[in-house]
Formats: C-alpha cells, sequence, structure tokens
C-alpha cells in the first residue's frame, strides 16, 4: 500500500508536467500557425516596438538634459547660442577624428547654436590621457585649439599627445601635472554614466532638439540643427509680447 502511495506521488507530477507541455506545445503551435497567417501581426509589432523605444528615449533625454548641456565643467562653444548640440567623442575614433572638421564648420557657420563637448574615451588609456588634458584648466582655456590639434592626429600616443599639446601653445609637463586632478576623473566617470543612462551606442553621438544622432552623420546633424533653429524661432514669435509698464509719474 505504501508503495503504491509513493508511486502515485511520484507519478502524478511527471503526469502534470506531461500534459503542461503538451499544451505549451498546442499553443505554441497555434501561436506559430497564426503569425505565419498573418504577418502583418509581426510588422505591427515591430512599429509599436520601435515608438516604445522612440518615447523611452526621449523621456531619458528630457530627463538627462540639464546634465547633457548645462554642466559648467565642459568645454562650450558659442555659449549665447538659443540652441544647443551636444557631443560624445573620443580622440582616438576614426569616426570622431573625421567629423571634427565638419563640428568645427558648424561651430563657425552657425553662432547661435551652442556647441557643448562631452569627453567620452572609449578607446583606452591614450583615450583617456587626451580627454584628461583637454580638461585641465590650460586645455580648457584653449578649447577650441586643442580639440583641432588632437583630432588631427592619426594615431594618438603619449609623444603625440604632448606634440598636440604644444601645438595648441600649451606646456605639456604643466598639463600633465593638472591631469591628475581627482575632478578630472570624476567628470569623465559622470559623461560616461550619462551615456549609459541614455543608451549612446559608440563615439561621435550627438544630441540636438530631443534628437540622438549615433555616428558621423553630418547631414543628419545640419537637418537636426536647422529643425531645432526653427522650432526655437517658432516659441519665440509664439511667446506672449510683453506687456508695457504704465509710465512713472513725473
Amino acid at each position: 500500500m505504501l508503495l503504491r502511495t509513493l508511486t502515485a506521488g511520484l507519478l502524478c507530477p511527471l503526469l502534470l508536467a506531461g500534459c503542461e507541455r503538451q499544451k505549451d506545445e498546442a499553443f505554441e503551435g497555434q501561436v506559430r500557425a497564426y503569425l505565419l497567417a498573418h504577418p502583418e501581426v509581426l510588422q505591427e509589432a515591430a512599429v509599436k516596438l520601435r515608438q516604445k523605444r522612440a518615447l523611452a528615449a526621449a523621456g531619458a533625454l528630457k530627463r538627462a538634459q540639464a546634465r547633457l548641456e548645462r554642466d559648467p565643467r565642459d568645454l562650450v562653444a558659442n555659449p549665447d547660442g538659443g540652441v544647443t548640440v551636444v557631443q560624445f567623442f573620443d580622440y582616438r575614433d576614426t569616426y570622431c577624428r573625421a567629423v571634427a572638421p565638419e563640428v568645427l564648420k558648424l561651430i563657425a557657420e552657425n553662432p547661435d547654436v551652442r556647441f557643448v563637448f562631452k569627453e567620452h574615451p572609449v578607446f583606452g588609456s591614450a583615450s583617456d590621457a587626451a580627454a584628461k588634458a583637454a580638461l585641465t584648466p590650460q586645455g580648457k582655456a584653449k578649447g577650441l585649439e586643442l580639440y583641432r590639434s588632437l583630432m588631427s592626429l592619426k594615431t594618438l600616443t603619449d609623444a603625440r599627445l604632448d606634440t598636440a599639446i604644444r601645438a595648441a601653445g600649451l606646456n605639456p609637463q604643466e598639463v600633465r601635472e593638472a591631469m591628475g586632478d581627482r575632478a578630472i576623473t570624476q567628470q569623465i566617470a559622470d559623461t560616461r554614466a550619462l551615456a549609459a543612462e541614455i543608451q549612446v551606442k559608440g563615439t561621435p553621438t550627438f544630441v540636438v532638439g530631443g534628437q540622438m544622432i549615433q555616428g558621423a552623420d553630418v547631414d543628419q546633424l545640419r537637418e537636426a540643427i536647422k529643425r531645432a533653429k526653427s522650432m526655437s524661432y517658432q516659441a519665440l514669435a509664439d511667446a506672449p509680447a510683453m506687456s508695457t509698464l504704465p509710465a512713472a509719474p513725473r
């Protein structure tokens, strides 16, 4: 009797598991048959997924906007511009170097657009060193000159970093001493965390007008700037006129 009870106790879960597996297989077969008969459902699902991801990305950018655009530690060109472009970049990245002349050209052509430079080294110690050099007080003082000098290097080594620093009119020894500041290391760590938060996939990455542009797509960047400018001007046009104050009594 005891043996039968034990046997039943062992067999029941196995039988139930077999039944559940058969049900799962039957259900999977029904789903597969339906999708084969209605493939447009997959297209609809893909569209919904893209929309969901786009909304999530837009939300992440909005939440991070102040850190993206207004971090006082960042190098900024055209600081009084009404539209902001943010660039995540690495001096060792081939595509960042290729797009750098276009970035400098856009800065010159668009004095009404702020360009924020986010040092985002992803290619090892040489990238880290270049980013730290650019974030020293001396490096920031030279700003675009040092950016241009570093981006002109085809390969980046310690010796060539010093060459680029000299070409920008700086003393390499003084810059290297300043590179040890923990605040600089922290700024780079903060930028990496921000990049992960908004899902920056690589360098270069641009953010403008709530849109993220991954890669060195200058045409898309120009269009995004044009669109952001248009929206900014429209917002100013739609703003209520300033009320006229009554004249002061004489």
